[in-house]
């Protein structure tokens, strides 16, 4: 069937969208498992190039493996504060992430042996990344649409993550993920809240036909 949504189901995937958010503040109650199987089944039915269906989720239960992801993130933080110079101190007043107070922690990877899937992969091998964060935002809004708020933490070592998890060789971890319940949704993006930057307007991303000329300023 072709006939678009009705307007009250139509009405609901754009208000997904436009009140998603990056969540940092959870309140740190379980979730209940039916749910957290409805959001994983969300990132499962991603598109992903060539069907490959890369990514995998390790949920993270133990306390101690969550205490050590963590640690690795915290490390991180502290690197990037160094790397931003002049803007670092205001980067670490930033809250980046939940992972302690979250009712759920995830960590996705992408598969270990993808090199065998060429399909839409010979030219664009980086297409199975896409594909994770397809399935990565297919949680998102479904979490959204569950009440349940959710965050991408990106600050960690990769390396590090892949040793303590026990990754096969190739495996590779992309994400973070903090999965509970939150007080409220944040109005806007935190950072943008937090004026650490700006939404772009739409006319500054979308072109006709051919990239724009520059004004010499690049």
């Amino acid at each position: 069937m072709t006939e678009p949504f009705n307007d009250a189901d139509r009405a609901a995937v754009y208000r997904a969208i436009y009140e998603r958010r990056d969540m940092r503040h959870f309140v740190p109650k379980p979730l209940d498992p039916a749910l957290l199987q409805r959001l994983l089944d969300a990132a499962h039915h991603a598109p992903s190039v060539g069907f490959m269906q890369p990514w995998r989720i390790a949920r993270i239960t133990d306390t101690t493996l969550r205490t050590a992801l963590h640690r690795i993130v915290e490390d991180e933080r502290q690197k990037t504060a160094e790397a931003l110079g002049q803007r670092g101190d205001e980067f670490m007043r930033l809250k980046v992430e939940g992972m302690l107070e979250c009712g759920e922690l995830l960590v996705v990877a992408l598969m270990d042996r993808r090199e065998a899937h060429i399909f839409g992969r010979r030219t664009l091998p980086e297409m199975d990344l896409a594909s994770v964060a397809c399935a990565i935002q297919n949680m998102w809004l479904a979490a959204r649409a569950e009440g349940i708020g959710m965050g991408w933490v990106s600050l960690f070592d990769c390396t590090q993550v892949r040793t303590l998890l026990r990754m096969p060789p190739g495996a590779q971890p992309v994400a973070i993920l903090c999965v509970g319940h939150v007080e409220q949704f944040y109005p806007e993006p935190m950072l943008e809240t937090q004026r650490w930057a700006s939404r772009m307007p739409l006319a500054q991303c979308v072109f006709e036909n051919h990239w724009p000329e520059t004004d010499g300023a690049a």
